[in-house]
């Protein structure tokens, strides 16, 4: 299955739009607005949430940010999508043809603009990377298989270390 990759960009409770994550900070994170390209830290005690972890709940499970990008993606064809300032029963329709089975009782109508503000953003400044589910799992795997294995050669030649003290005669 294929979704959109949402990895390094977030999103910060009272700041307008989306940042992307450029390093690690001493007291937070620094991170790039994708509107003004300007940087900033967001401290440690900002509310701040990676676009990779948020989920639109439906009546049986939930379901990626990434995952609800994709559908706009493919349902939409490269055409604008409709405004995140359009009326509430509008926006409710719009994503009730997206995802028939997301729960009116818990998702917003401000989430619902969030999401279609998010997208159009990404989309604006062409960050709407379509990827593969399954390859990214099986990076994720070969990755851990290599990671495995240099731990096995670190062991390896500690254990052999070891053997050649025990070999020396002593003294």
């Amino acid at each position: 299955m294929k979704t959109i990759e949402l990895k390094d960009y977030l999103a910060i409770a009272g700041k307008s739009g989306l940042f992307k994550m450029v390093a690690q900070a001493r007291n937070g994170i620094v991170v790039e607005s994708l509107e003004d390209k300007k940087r900033h830290v967001a401290p440690a005690t900002a509310r701040v949430s990676s676009l990779e972890d948020i989920a639109i709940f439906t009546h049986d499970e939930e379901i990626p940010l990434a995952d609800i990008f994709f559908l706009i993606h493919e349902n939409t064809e490269d055409k604008e999508i409709l405004s995140h300032k359009a009326p509430p029963e509008e926006l409710k329709s719009y994503f009730k043809e997206l995802v028939p089975e997301y729960d009116e009782d818990r998702v917003y109508v401000s989430d619902i603009k969030k999401v279609l503000q998010w997208y159009n953003q990404l989309d604006e400044h062409d960050l709407l990377v379509v990827v593969d589910k399954e390859e990214d799992k099986e990076e994720g795997k070969d990755k851990a298989k290599e990671k495995d294995k240099d731990k096995d050669k670190v062991k390896d030649k500690a254990e052999e270390k070891d053997k050649d003290k025990d070999k020396e005669p002593a003294k």
